[in-house]
């Protein structure tokens, strides 16, 4: 198994956490982000991680060194400019076989996803691009109207909706590279959409496991709980 994981980002939301160290590197519980997400893949049996880079590529560089302290085989590409979350994997292009599966995932997502299982629906379903999705749920602070013309005919308080959103996680095939194009700004939207207009089959993947993206304090606290309740149950 191969996989990309995009590490390069500001991480604007976390400031002034991250003027000094990239997000990734950000600690919760008693490791940084970035080493959960590689002990994570190694337990998946992933054998080679990309790491594209680019703000303060020298401190991820530096604590990921090659991988052989994670047990995994490491490598970079940095971005001289900003790529989106589908740009980077221009970088690869030349080292992935047009049917070839890859993992992308964001460096910011702690899950319990298993990860092979992603992989093999997408091989199995021959998806050229499958996006992981978690059920999102939505509660409106208002009361929601339902009009007809000039009357109200019914009225919900504060209702409850649920919507599919992506995770920050895709398996992409090798023949879907050569849709991004080089040295510009594209996003996994983008790819989706272009992929689509092309008449080729984007997977829909239900991750129910564990998952958060980090984007505040709020939760990097949550995923400190996470973990902390995962440490009591393996301990007893």
């Amino acid at each position: 198994m191969k996989a990309m994981v995009l590490v390069g980002g500001r991480g604007t939301r976390l400031r002034p956490l991250t003027f000094a160290i990239p997000k990734p590197l950000l600690a919760v519980g008693e490791k940084p982000i970035l080493q959960l997400i590689l002990e994570q893949l190694k337990l998946a049996n992933c054998d080679e991680v990309v790491l594209a880079t680019g703000y303060l590529a020298e401190l991820i560089e530096a604590f990921c060194g090659d991988g052989s302290r994670f047990g995994l085989k490491i490598s970079y590409v940095r971005e001289s400019m900003p790529l989106g979350t589908a740009g980077p994997l221009t970088l690869i292009r030349d080292r992935v076989a047009s049917d070839e599966f890859i993992l992308l995932m964001n460096g910011d997502v702690i899950t319990r996803l298993e990860f092979p299982r992603m992989i093999d629906f997408a091989r199995t379903n021959d998806f050229d691009l499958t996006v992981g999705y978690v059920p999102f749920k939505y509660q409106s602070p208002y009361g929601v109207l339902a009009v007809k013309g000039d009357e109200v005919t019914a009225v919900t308080e504060k209702p409850e909706f649920t919507y599919p959103i992506s995770s920050g996680i895709y398996v992409v095939k090798g023949s879907c590279l050569k849709l991004i194009p080089d040295s510009a700004f594209f996003t996994m939207p983008d790819l989706i959409e272009k992929v689509r207009a092309q008449g080729r089959r984007v997977g829909a993947y239900r991750i129910d496991d564990f998952w958060l993206g980090v984007e505040d304090l709020a939760h990097i606290e949550k995923v400190r709980q996470f973990l902390g309740q995962e440490s009591e149950v393996t301990s007893t």
